[in-house]
């Protein structure tokens, strides 16, 4: 499935729907037809009843990636950048209340969306810090988007020189 994102990476959008429709399409009628004639037979197993139930259930969903060519095929992305949010629970026990959950959320996305977007993390974090208790953004809210860290005003000196630091990697 990573495979889709390394060959059609320069696809247009549209191109990447074209070809999920040609290529996906037979296999996704075989397993719905799969599906249906399976979940007509009498079956004692509830583990089995209950996945041809889900799938069933999420059949429009779980075909959305067909729809739309900008939607990645595979979640594999997103699963690798909050797979470290699990061993960090431990480290939030703090995190008690609904205040400190949230903090601890809005945090997290902006030093995702930071690496996601190849920023120097800790130069980022701290230009914010420095840099928009001056702006009074709370009078015009729009005063943010230059600090988004896929904005153009940001300044080049917090974005990676190479793909990843030495100590972002994982």
């Amino acid at each position: 499935m990573q495979r889709d994102n390394c060959v059609n990476r320069n696809l247009s959008f549209e191109e990447k729907k074209q070809k999920r429709q040609e290529a996906s399409r037979p296999i996704l009628d075989a397993f719905w037809s799969w599906v249906e004639k399976t979940s007509a037979m009498h079956t004692t197993n509830e583990k089995l009843t209950e996945a041809l139930t889900y799938s069933t259930n999420q059949k429009k969903y779980l075909e959305t990636f067909m729809e739309d060519g900008r939607i990645p095929i595979s979640n594999n992305w997103c699963e690798t950048n909050i797979k470290p949010f699990a061993p960090a629970r431990r480290a939030w026990l703090f995190a008690d209340t609904p205040k400190g959950t949230r903090t601890n959320a809005v945090l997290y996305t902006i030093v995702e969306t930071a690496r996601a977007n190849e920023l120097d993390v800790y130069e980022y974090l701290k230009y914010l810090l420095e840099e928009m208790p001056n702006d009074d953004y709370l009078q015009d809210p729009e005063v943010l988007d230059k600090y988004l860290p896929c904005s153009a005003e940001l300044p080049e000196q917090y974005r990676l020189k190479t793909r990843y630091k030495k100590c972002l990697k994982r």
